[in-house]
C-alpha cells in the first residue's frame, strides 16, 4: 500500500454540512454514531474536538478526539468514520497516524484509548496494527484499547 497523508481541518461553518453528509455503509451503521451526533456532542462537551478529514480538496471522513486529558482514560479518539465512498483506501489508518502524531506532541500525553464494537473484526486488526492493544477492560458495550508512546522518544511506532 503506498503511503498516504490526510489532512485535519476544523468543522466550520462553511463544511460541517459536508461532514453531516458523510455516512458509512448500512452494515457498519451500529458501530458509529453519525457525524451529525458527534458535532452535537462536541458541542456541549468543549473537550471534544471534531475534525474533518480531507485528501486534497476532498472531506473523506471525520475524527473527533479529546483535547483535554481525562483524569482516569487521558486522552481518547472518541469517534473515526470514513465515507463509504473512501473505504479501503487507506484514510483510517492514515487518520490514526496523524492523530497519534498531534496528541504525540503534547507534553501530558503518554497514552491514548480509543474503543471498539467487540465484533467490528475491520476496525480492531487496524487499532492493532497501529499498536494499541486490549486493556482488558469495557466502556459500556465496547472494547478498550489503548496506545502507549514509547519511553525511548516520547513518541510510538508510526
Amino acid at each position: 500500500m503506498l503511503f498516504m497523508t490526510v489532512e485535519l481541518r476544523p468543522i466550520t461553518e462553511n463544511n460541517w454540512h459536508d461532514c453531516c453528509k458523510l455516512k458509512v455503509a448500512d452494515d457498519q451503521k451500529r458501530f458509529v454514531a453519525t457525524n451529525s451526533i458527534s458535532l452535537v456532542q462536541a458541542a456541549y462537551e468543549k473537550d471534544l474536538l471534531p475534525l474533518a478529514v480531507y485528501d486534497g480538496e476532498a472531506m473523506v471522513g471525520f475524527v473527533m478526539f479529546s483535547k483535554e486529558r481525562h483524569p482516569q482514560w487521558g486522552y481518547w479518539i472518541i469517534r473515526l468514520m470514513v465515507d463509504e465512498a473512501h473505504q479501503r483506501k487507506g484514510y483510517g489508518r492514515a487518520t490514526i497516524k496523524e492523530v497519534l502524531r498531534r496528541l504525540g506532541e503534547w507534553p501530558d500525553c503518554a497514552e491514548v484509548f480509543i474503543s471498539e464494537v467487540p465484533d467490528n473484526v475491520i476496525a480492531a486488526r487496524l487499532y492493532e496494527s497501529l499498536g494499541f492493544v486490549k486493556t482488558g477492560e469495557l466502556m459500556g458495550d465496547e472494547v478498550v484499547m489503548k496506545y502507549t508512546f514509547s519511553a525511548r522518544d516520547g513518541q510510538g511506532d508510526r
